[in-house]
């Protein structure tokens, strides 16, 4: 993945996402970013996430793109080239089946209310405080019923 830095001001608040054209001022502190991390990598990166619950998204994420299920603008003709996981034998088409099923199954287990920051924070990307808000949460409960969710996940996926 390539890695896209940028130099933020820290606040209080956390990282300024929008800066002054010259810069940073020298009493500021400020905080490099990479801009190309997951929210998921990045939760795990600063200790939020243990190694079960960070492979389990990942897991989710991989039947996500493999299912391709996100919605598409054209006709796509190209397949998805993601790593084998044993499915060997198995047409282009039964592969995307069975990770549709594995991706059903997985958001089934994880419960109602649990599957929209799920699927907001590790299919779609969105970072925490932009999920809480778009499902009007108070702020810091994400995090919270995000690792609910992963460990239900977890144990569909049978990662220990």
């Amino acid at each position: 993945m390539p890695r896209e830095l940028v130099e933020r001001e820290l606040t209080e608040e956390g990282p300024r996402r929008g800066g002054k054209a010259g810069g940073i001022s020298r009493r500021r502190r400020s905080v490099t970013m990479n801009l190309a991390e997951s929210p998921l990598s990045w939760l795990h990166a600063h200790g939020h996430l243990d190694d079960r619950l960070f492979a389990a998204g990942e897991a989710l994420r991989s039947d996500y793109e493999r299912a391709q299920v996100a919605p598409s603008i054209t006709m796509r003709w190209d397949p998805v080239r993601v790593k084998s996981t044993g499915e060997r034998g198995l047409e282009q088409g039964e592969k995307q089946i069975a990770a549709r099923q594995r991706f059903a199954g997985a958001m089934r287990a994880a419960g109602r209310g649990l599957e929209d920051v799920l699927w907001r924070v590790v299919c779609a990307g969105e970072t925490l405080p932009v999920a809480e808000k778009a499902l009007a949460w108070p702020a810091r409960s994400g995090k919270l019923v995000l690792r609910l969710a992963l460990d239900r996940v977890a144990d569909f996926y049978r990662l220990r």
